[in-house]
């Protein structure tokens, strides 16, 4: 396998002979101590194709999407099953500290989880976000940690799954507070987020070629913020009551007014200009947004 080949880890039991441990306690479920973590040295990336939470601390600093942090703070990072995760050169700190909880989606079968947790943003954020927990609110997640520890470390039975589900239910639940915290608490990072994701809408509509590069999507802003789209509607919703199509579709209709008010060409001609294949769409958009028509607005200039 060649080195920038991604190794592919099918099962939990796979990951644990992959990371020098003994075999798990339970096949879809299992919590290790990252400290135990042999140096795969020979292995630059994984794919799991399970879930996996981790809370580490131990290295100096960490470049995690756009800053730079230390692990004085407990941080948490979670995968789910298809992502990639690339390791440091020089392998695993050896000042590493923590756990990292693995759960198979077969776990959650024929339970509200299975679909409940496609709803949770934070797996889709990958290496743009980690979530940065106080002290408190790690004491908080270790303490659920502990329960599902101490029941696959019971004996097995017909209650096992869903007390386990429950207490991951529990887990996701806090982290999505703990996450929505953070976008508050951070204000610095955010607010430059919004302000760059600003200059970057003004440029594109500035650009007099939007008849050929067409409307600028979310991926296309996330991309040009470096996060992730998902990580990008999350963090705008919690500063301004907005995702990242709403703030695209306002500064296109504040654009769309400027052509109305200072310019002599139809609708048709400004749809165009702004990217827009068909008038009609750009026309019903500009109504929903301001409860009148193009012409309505210019109209009202005269």
């Amino acid at each position: 396998m060649k080195k920038s080949e991604p190794y592919r880890i099918k099962t939990i039991a796979e990951g644990h002979r992959i990371i020098g441990l003994n075999r798990p306690k339970h096949p879809l479920i299992s919590i290790v101590d990252v400290s135990q973590f042999k140096n795969q040295s020979e292995i630059h990336a994984v794919i799991f194709e399970f879930y996996a939470i981790s809370l580490k601390r131990g290295c100096d600093n960490l470049l995690y999407g756009q800053q730079k942090y230390d692990f004085d703070e407990g941080l948490m990072a979670f995968m789910s099953p298809g992502q990639i995760l690339r390791g440091e050169a020089g392998g695993v700190p050896t000042q590493l500290r923590g756990w990292m909880l693995f759960f198979h989606p077969d776990l959650l079968w024929n339970t509200a989880l299975a679909k409940k947790i496609k709803q949770y943003d934070y797996f889709g954020y990958a290496a743009n976000e980690a979530l940065f927990l106080s002290e408190k609110e790690e004491l908080i997640i270790n303490d659920i940690i502990e329960n599902i520890r101490q029941e696959y470390d019971s004996n097995i039975d017909g209650f096992s799954q869903g007390i386990i589900v429950a207490h991951l239910e529990t887990l996701l639940s806090y982290a999505e507070r703990f996450y929505n915290r953070q976008f508050i608490t951070r204000k610095k990072a955010s607010h430059q987020l919004l302000e760059e994701m600003e200059q970057v809408l003004s440029a594109y509509f500035a650009d007099d070629d939007l008849v050929t590069k067409g409307l600028p999507t979310v991926q296309f802003l996330a991309d040009s913020l470096h996060v992730s789209p998902s990580y990008l509607s999350s963090l705008l919703k919690s500063l301004t009551g907005q995702t990242a199509q709403q703030h695209i579709h306002e500064k296109l209709i504040e654009k769309a007014k400027e052509k109305l008010s200072t310019s002599r060409l139809t609708v048709s001609e400004i749809a165009y200009e702004l990217g827009f294949e068909h008038p009609q769409s750009f026309s019903k958009l500009f109504k929903a947004k301001t409860k009148v028509s193009p012409l309505e607005f210019r109209q009202s200039f005269n």
